[in-house]
């Protein structure tokens, strides 16, 4: 008989390799790494080396641009010209302007505090006046050092006894709270720290540069302005006060003063008024420099001593004033809101910003 065995044993070996084989198939494994023969290919994205692509630092966002809202002044003048019309320096109406403005300060994040201007009895543009007392309401920004380089915004809160004062001087007080406004709304650094906008310390050049952006800003609201009788001690109350009161180091510190004073009525440009003596001039040509950068037309004028900022330049502070168009109700009953344009107050509202951002 012949032995089969052998057959058998092939048979099964067979069968053996036929079921790993369907096994295979129906799982369908990954290759084994060590199936593979000769090098891995070009397309193979296993080994593939690649350079990684730099980080770029996302930049800090930028915060939006303060925008000059021209409504926002006419609404002031129209409160204060409109709803508690005359301020003579020591009445009541003239308290509650104070109050309104100081008010709008503080709610605006300054540091707020009243000076005390003493007034004589007089004669104001033919309506008796008695002695008594006025303020200057003075807002500084958080931090503020008097003794430091600094600029000071100022307008005269009063009128004469008869007039509403929409254009003198509403006007320059509400471009002055639309300032301060702005300001605020782009404190952080140079508000606080006296620094320019680049976060870097002001340098030797700045501190005598009446162009530099970032400096703190101290605002004025000036009681008793308006004249008691004439000549030129019986003006400027409030002013001459503050700038009396001030320490040499102080008014070292101020880098430029203007007096915004009568800046509202229709005009074909801003005027700017050095005082006598032409210490202004170099502030008078920034701020020139500044409207044509935003495309404000400005003219120049001289020898003016007419509002606030001639205390300043009598101490020797470099000063100037915006404003002087005359107009048909200046110092009268007529001397109410509708006197007022609004493109003029954009226009000096936008000039000073640009100043004051350099």
């Amino acid at each position: 008989m012949t032995d089969r065995r052998p057959c058998w044993a092939a048979v099964l070996l067979c069968v053996a390799l036929l079921a790993g084989a369907c096994t295979a198939r129906d799982g369908e494994p990954s290759p084994s790494p060590r199936t593979t023969v000769g090098p891995v290919p070009a397309t193979s994205t296993a080994t593939a080396r690649t350079t990684p692509t730099p980080t770029r630092t996302p930049e800090p966002p930028s915060s939006p641009r303060a925008k000059v809202e021209a409504a926002n002044v006419l609404r002031d003048i129209g409160h204060l010209a409109g709803e508690i019309g005359p301020r003579e320096a020591t009445s009541a109406n003239f308290r509650e302007a104070a109050d309104f403005v100081e008010r709008r300060f503080e709610r605006l994040g300054y540091d707020v505090h009243r000076m005390t201007v003493r007034v004589p009895a007089g004669n104001s543009w033919g309506t008796p006046v008695r002695a008594g007392r006025s303020a200057n309401v003075i807002a500084d920004p958080k931090g503020f050092d008097p003794s430091k380089p600094h600029l000071v915004v100022g307008a005269h809160l009063d009128t004469v006894p008869v007039a509403p004062g929409a254009e003198d001087n509403a006007s320059g007080v509400a471009v002055m709270l639309e300032l301060a406004r702005l300001a605020a709304a782009t404190r952080p650094g140079q508000q606080t720290t006296g620094q320019q906008t680049t976060g870097q310390q002001t340098t030797g050049q700045n501190r005598t540069d009446p162009k530099r952006a970032g400096l703190p800003v101290r605002f004025v609201a000036f009681g008793a302005e308006e004249p008691r009788g004439s000549g030129d001690a019986l003006h400027h109350f409030g002013s001459t006060q503050l700038v009396e009161d001030l320490t040499a180091a102080e008014r070292r510190a101020i880098r430029g003063m203007v007096a915004l004073d009568r800046v509202g009525v229709r005009a074909s440009s801003v005027p700017v008024c050095t005082p006598p003596g032409g210490k202004g001039r170099g502030l008078q040509r920034a701020v020139r420099a500044a409207g044509r950068r935003v495309d404000v037309p400005t003219r120049a004028c001289a020898n003016n001593t007419a509002s606030d900022h001639w205390s300043y330049a009598k101490a020797g502070v470099s000063a100037i004033r915006l404003g002087s168009v005359p107009y048909a109700g200046y110092h009268s009953r007529g001397d109410v809101p509708k006197v007022v344009d609004r493109r003029q107050l954009d226009r000096v509202t936008t000039v000073m910003w640009e100043w004051l951002q350099g």
